[in-house]
């Protein structure tokens, strides 16, 4: 009869063949966390730090494992803000102040945020806006025209557009389509 640990025909488990156990030493073991999580996608530093600290990772030794990372290039806040406002304000169509908003929940510094979103002008950002409301739009015809400024500027404040901006983009969208907008209410909300 074979033991519980031995699979017919002998040998272990072949689920685990290749797995190690993990490492001992606090060093080894705060490396093998930081390379697992940085597989998977870019992360800034302080989510390394929060995942070693949650795994009982001295801070010292966290702080030595995360310098040396850096050093090497494999973390950086600056590019992981780049590639993070790149991404979301083309993907998800974000303004400035929701991308600096989900920045500073990463634990990027605030300037690095500064020059992340910085690299957003105006104009791009207006761009987007009005792209976001053109598709938008349809599903709102048929709505009166107040509750149609309220959905199309709201939907632009959630994702961190001004106010100002917003308002100035549905208006705009509106008129190009025939509805009348002259006589609104400068607040929606």
């Amino acid at each position: 009869m074979a033991r519980r640990s031995e699979w017919p025909g002998g040998g272990s488990d072949p689920s685990r063949a290749g797995k190690e156990p993990p490492p001992q030493d606090p060093a080894e073991r705060a490396r093998s966390v930081c390379l697992r999580l940085l597989t998977g996608m870019p992360r800034t530093r302080k989510q390394l730090a929060d995942a070693l600290h949650q795994r009982g990772i001295p801070d010292e030794v966290a702080e030595d494992v995360l310098s040396r990372f850096e050093d090497v290039g494999l973390i950086d806040d600056a590019a992981f803000a780049d590639a993070w406002v790149e991404s979301r304000h083309h993907g998800r169509g974000l303004a400035r102040r929701a991308l600096a908003r989900e920045l500073r929940t990463k634990g990027v510094d605030s300037a690095l945020i500064d020059e992340a979103v910085g690299q957003l002008d105006p104009e791009q950002e207006e761009a987007t806006a009005r792209a976001l409301v053109e598709r938008k739009l349809r599903s709102t015809r048929g709505l009166e025209r107040d509750r149609r400024l309220r959905r199309l500027a709201g939907m632009l404040a959630r994702k961190g557009y001004p106010e100002g901006l917003a308002l100035r983009v549905v208006r705009q969208a509106l008129e190009e389509e025939g509805e009348e907008v002259d006589d609104l209410h400068a607040d929606p909300f």
